[in-house]
């Protein structure tokens, strides 16, 4: 058996090392599902990685929870899932605080948990609940000296019988990223970004199955196709050459 040190360790280590690409968070999945049997402690480990880290560590984490949660589903360790519905709150609250700190990382909370609200990680009705809370915590991206393409992301949730609690320092100035952070989040935005795009021409899975069912509903070809085919040929022959008329008497000085 593993020592459990040693896993939390390893785990919290591939957490702070997240980044924007798809390949860093399936290592984490993976590695969480590998050793489910400790999913109390490994869920702690996200939890105190999204308190202790920067802006931009901490958007890592919430983008890969919605992978972590889509993975703990196909894997069926409802486990997971349940444990994170219980601390969402927590999650948003470290993510997005409000003392302004995170503020640039409203919209990443909003995209994510819009997406577990879609496949049904979330509750709706803790969606709906967090929103209106992330709206008071919510800057422009130059208030902080962040300039991203894409503006990053949409929204959050959380069981109906939990409660976020409310902004106590409206008045404080968010907190303005260094230069580094901001370089890195900019990059990481516009990798993402690119990802999306990608998704957006990606064929999707069951489209081949979808041209078989019509290739399979459509009719041979037989005797009446032949014919339609013949006919239109004669009738393009026949304008073709009245074309060629036209045009010859016209080279002649004819008029017709």
């Amino acid at each position: 058996m593993a020592d459990p040190f040693e896993v939390r360790m390893r785990f919290t280590s591939q957490l702070q090392h997240l980044n924007a690409s798809v390949s860093s968070a399936q290592k984490a999945v993976q590695y969480a599902l590998k050793y489910k049997e400790m999913d109390e402690d490994l869920h702690s480990c996200i939890l105190e990685q999204v308190e202790r880290n920067n802006m931009n560590t901490r958007a890592n984490i919430m983008y890969f929870i919605e992978h972590f949660l889509d993975s703990a589903h196909k894997e069926g360790h409802a486990d997971y899932i349940r444990m994170m519905q219980r601390d969402i709150i927590r999650v948003v609250d470290a993510v997005a605080p409000d003392d302004g700190s995170g503020a640039a990382n409203v919209r990443v909370v909003r995209r994510v948990l819009q997406g577990l609200q879609g496949k049904g990680h979330i509750d709706s009705q803790a969606v709906s609940q967090i929103e209106e809370v992330l709206k008071e915590r919510e800057t422009t991206a130059d208030d902080l000296g962040l300039a991203s393409p894409n503006g990053d992301v949409d929204m959050a949730d959380a069981p109906p019988s939990q409660t976020i609690p409310k902004p106590g320092r409206r008045g404080a100035a968010p907190q303005r990223l260094d230069k580094r952070q901001v370089e890195q989040r900019i990059e990481e935005d516009r990798e993402r970004h690119k990802r999306e795009r990608e998704h957006i021409w990606a064929v999707p899975a069951g489209g081949e199955a979808e041209i078989n069912r019509l290739w399979d509903e459509t009719s041979d070809f037989g005797d009446d196709d032949d014919r339609l085919l013949a006919e239109e040929a004669d009738d393009f022959g026949k304008e073709m050459e009245m074309r060629k008329c036209r045009h010859q008497g016209a080279a002649n000085g004819v008029k017709r």
